[in-house]
């Protein structure tokens, strides 16, 4: 798989403090941009729909991933769904998000890196990248914005088979190092 580009965002693989528990926020109804599985979402700060989620951009602190959506309709039919679909009226709207800073996540680099990656911050390609089908993000690791702060930590290279250090496109392990609730760590 390391050799072939089949992006699937920032998947949530494990937490070191146990289970990885989505956390239950809201989203504006009406929101105007598509929300992935796996995609990187922020708690909007400003007065208009504070304490909500929105997606977050590169370069944007952020609190974790998208993870899935419930919400009634306009007909009054109750929805589920692992994507958000822009501009979406509705009501009860609950967005599960990813929350403990500690989470480990996988995510699948845009080009080659080296297990001297390890420590090394780097920003995530293109939000809007994905499927509206299956509702999958398709970010990546930008392999090079390599930066002393950006937005995820590479811990580790991620276990599995056709996954090595150097091939064209790695599976890494990673935090986040630009979380909205975590002051910021400089690369080791």
């Amino acid at each position: 798989m390391s050799s072939t580009s089949q992006p699937f965002g920032l998947r949530p693989a494990f937490s070191p403090s146990g289970v990885v528990r989505p956390t239950a926020y809201t989203i504006t109804s009406g929101y105007g941009s598509n929300i992935l599985q796996n995609q990187p979402v922020k708690i909007v700060p400003s007065s208009t729909g504070a304490g909500t989620i929105a997606a977050a951009s590169i370069g944007d602190r952020f609190i974790g991933t998208f993870q899935g959506v419930e919400f009634t309709d306009t007909d009054g039919r109750r929805r589920v769904s692992n994507k958000w679909t822009a501009s979406t009226s509705a009501t009860d709207i609950v967005a599960y998000v990813t929350l403990d800073p500690s989470i480990v996540y996988e995510i699948q680099s845009n080009a080659t890196l080296d297990v001297t990656s390890i420590g090394g911050q780097y920003d995530f390609t293109t939000i809007t990248a994905g499927s509206t089908t299956t509702g999958l993000s398709a970010i990546m690791l930008d392999a090079a914005s390599g930066a002393t702060n950006a937005s995820l930590r590479v811990i580790d290279l991620a276990p599995g088979p056709d996954n090595a250090w150097g091939d064209n496109y790695v599976i890494v392990q990673v935090q986040i190092s630009e979380h909205q609730n975590v002051a910021d760590v400089a690369q080791y």
